[in-house]
């Protein structure tokens, strides 16, 4: 057996510990961000606290120049070799142009709605007298967070405003309300009920759903221990129609509420503030967003001209160095993307989310140079203030769905047709999802009926037989 030496040419990507933490932080919003520059600040002496408009450290500048000649910058290697790095070019974060003097940068996140609220904006869609709407809207305030009405009727009777006067009956004709909305099984006060309402709403394979019905209604306890055997004895039925019933059981949500947004309230602070200058949609960096550090000068002057080598004292210098430049290079990132977008999606700054485009992760990152991922990490949990509301970067990325002329229509404006179609519907008779998705079509967009049902389902706005039932003679 002989042993020899081969030389072999490779190309290997080393991702260095600052490299790791650059990427992670990019994906961090502004908060997370800046908890993470305060909690640098509490370990780091060579970090420091300072003003925008002192101007520039001269001291800071003359180390990072010293860093230069160090020896190769090895993150910037790596970000070449991912493609994820910022580009070197000089851009102008523009966080220093005039704001608005109401311009508030701390904003409600626009997180998921919670079912209450949910339920309430339903509720307005019904056309019902003033003292039957109070009396429905004490009724959803009583539903809790998992969509179970848990409070007994006449324990949430005397909550209702003594000026109604309602009754029992009326809690009754409420409870009937809220249990034909979305989600449905809402309002039920049991588990057997909640199954009940979802299995009445199931409109295919009514063989299984008959049996379905009748396991729930007597025999739940003996599904509860999986007992197949007995329940198929009880039931008296074939295996395979036993087997249909309980995957249509599986396929239920015995917790209606779980889909739904938490009661806390969420904020966030906009990192870009979407102004018009001489006639273009410009990105303006949110002054408040951008940690105010430098190197500490005095420090810097302590250790210019020393070798320490790998001490840690150096290493906690070029800590410092890094994370003023990663500073820079995360609110440009922010800034080339954010203004791509803008580029991109102009018409829905001048005439709404009708003018919505298509656009991909990709088409962004193509046009900047960047890698997807690194467009991925800059749009998660990022949001532009403009004249039209608080969005995050994400929500100006849709896929597209065909027409009829066939050029590309963004599902986002499919979306706010269907909202104007069902905002101008006939009173007494609501658009199905299948006039919608007629409707669509004469407009030129083709898109199946199950996905109408999904955007509608989606813009939060209730099905065509709640609709309905809101304009029924009262009961």
């Amino acid at each position: 057996m002989s042993v020899s030496l081969q030389f072999r040419a490779g190309h290997q990507l080393t991702m260095t510990p600052f490299l790791q933490r650059s990427i992670q932080l990019l994906q961090l919003s502004s908060l997370e961000f800046q908890q993470q520059v305060q909690e640098l600040m509490g370990t780091n002496p060579f970090i420091e606290n300072t003003e925008l408009e002192d101007g520039p450290d001269e001291a800071a500048d003359s180390v990072a120049s010293d860093a230069e000649s160090d020896g190769p910058d090895i993150e910037a290697q790596a970000n070449a070799e991912l493609d994820d790095a910022w580009t070197g070019e000089s851009f102008e974060l523009r966080s220093n142009r005039p704001v608005d003097d109401d311009w508030d940068p701390m904003m409600r996140v626009p997180s998921r709605p919670t079912l209450r609220e949910h339920l309430h904006r339903q509720a307005g869609c019904l056309r019902i007298g003033l003292r039957d709407r109070v009396i429905l809207q004490t009724l959803i305030d009583a539903v809790d967070a998992s969509g179970y009405l848990t409070t007994p009727l006449e324990e949430v009777l005397p909550l209702c405003p003594p000026e109604v006067e309602a009754d029992q009956d009326d809690l009754r004709i409420a409870l009937l309300r809220v249990q034909a909305m979305d989600p449905v099984g809402v309002g039920a006060r049991s588990v057997a009920e909640c199954l009940t309402l979802q299995l009445q709403a199931c409109e295919h394979d009514l063989m299984a759903r008959d049996l379905a019905l009748k396991i729930v209604s007597d025999h739940l306890g003996v599904l509860a221990v999986h007992d197949f055997q007995r329940l198929q004895k009880l039931l008296g039925c074939e295996a395979s129609a036993l087997q249909a019933a309980t995957v249509l059981l599986r396929s239920l949500t015995p917790r209606p509420g779980a889909g739904f947004g938490s009661e806390d309230t969420q904020f966030v602070v906009a990192d870009v503030i979407v102004q018009r200058h001489l006639g273009k949609w410009v990105a303006v960096i949110n002054p408040e967003v951008i940690p105010k550090i430098q190197v500490s000068r005095f420090y810097a002057n302590i250790l210019k001209g020393r070798r320490e080598g790998g001490s840690a004292v150096s290493e906690q210098m070029r800590e410092a160095r890094w994370l003023v430049r990663n500073v820079e290079q995360r609110f440009e990132t922010i800034q080339r993307v954010a203004q791509a977008i803008i580029d991109h999606q102009s018409r829905f700054f001048e005439y709404g989310p009708l003018a919505m485009r298509p656009l991909t992760l990709g088409e962004i990152a193509d046009g900047l140079g960047l890698h997807e991922s690194t467009v991925s990490r800059v749009t998660s949990r990022k949001y532009m203030a403009t004249p039209s509301g608080l969005f995050e970067f994400k929500h100006f990325f849709g896929s597209h769905v065909e027409t009829a002329a066939g050029a590309p229509c963004s599902s986002i404006a499919v979306r706010a047709l269907i909202t104007e179609l069902v905002g101008t519907e006939a009173a007494d008779r609501p658009l199905s999802d299948i006039k919608l998705t007629r409707l669509l079509e004469q407009r030129g967009i083709k898109v199946a009926r199950r996905t109408v049902s999904k955007y509608r389902d989606a813009l939060q706005i209730p099905s065509v037989d709640v609709r309905r039932m809101s304009h029924r003679p009262m009961l």
